[in-house]
């Protein structure tokens, strides 16, 4: 799993993602094609969602969502190159259990066809 850390990256992703941007009510999720073999995965979350624990849980359980996924989205995106994908936590997630995070996550996946559906 390859990480979005450059401030430059996540505001192209911002910017060239928008049309593309997906959401639901504890994560909004933009993508845009990276011209790269893999994908790359950047996580915000807000101070206003929580505490620096809550934030980094968040982190945490998204991107293990995401490390368990990784084979099925590499599939369907290797054809094409690969996708810098940027999750933005909502102040709803605040709480969220891991079952929470990985439904909403892997549903916001699906819908912008970055992973293949089960």
């Amino acid at each position: 799993m390859e990480l979005l850390k450059k401030n430059e990256d996540f505001r192209n992703c911002y910017r060239q993602g928008r049309s593309s941007s997906r959401a639901n009510r504890l994560l909004v999720l933009y993508h845009t094609k990276n011209g790269l073999p893999h994908n790359r995965i950047g996580i915000s979350v807000s101070k206003k969602v929580g505490n620096s624990v809550v934030r980094h849980r968040i982190k945490r359980l998204v991107r293990e969502v995401y490390r368990l996924q990784e084979d099925s989205m590499r599939n369907s995106s290797s054809s094409d190159g690969g996708s810098d994908i940027v999750v933005v936590a909502r102040r709803s997630a605040n709480g969220a259990s891991y079952h929470e995070i990985e439904s909403a996550l892997l549903a916001l996946l699906e819908s912008s066809g970055l992973r293949q559906t089960q």
